[in-house]
């Protein structure tokens, strides 16, 4: 595929590319491509949403602003809603630590819900998902 690839921070690099993100946990790994258009982007999602977070925080390090900022740029680049296709990996529960919260230990299933939740309401087709137990991940995307 050749094309535009759009990362988290969402600059354009000339392609063939290859977007990877490493040492997925209880974070997401999103990715989100349009073959036709030739425009593939991805997320490095850390948390479920950005309430109570500085505005100066990034936009992609939360789900609730980071996939609909990712599908704007897929967009502007040319992009189009029924053609997005999006993966994604991650969520695990790494540790079981005694006498830690249950909101710590569950980061990794609200970040899963939160970034299925998202694309949803977009309308993007989610058509791959790797997803919970405990084991970290990594996504290699070669456009």
């Amino acid at each position: 595929m050749a094309g535009t690839a759009v990362s988290a921070n969402f600059p354009t690099f000339s392609e063939p590319f290859k977007l990877i993100t490493l040492g997925l946990g209880s974070c997401i790994g999103l990715v989100v491509y349009d073959s036709f258009a030739r425009v593939a982007g991805m997320a490095h999602i850390m948390l479920p949403d950005s309430r109570g977070q500085r505005m100066s925080e990034k936009v992609g390090k939360f789900a609730d602003t980071a996939v609909p900022a990712l599908i704007e740029e897929m967009l502007k680049k040319g992009a189009t809603r029924p053609r997005i296709k999006a993966k994604i990996a991650g969520g695990a529960q790494m540790f079981s630590l005694p006498g830690a919260s249950a909101e710590f230990l569950t980061v990794g299933a609200k970040n899963v819900a939160e970034t299925k939740m998202r694309l949803a309401r977009l309308g993007i087709a989610l058509i791959a998902s790797d997803t919970g137990g405990n084991k970290g991940r990594t996504i290699e995307f070669s456009t």
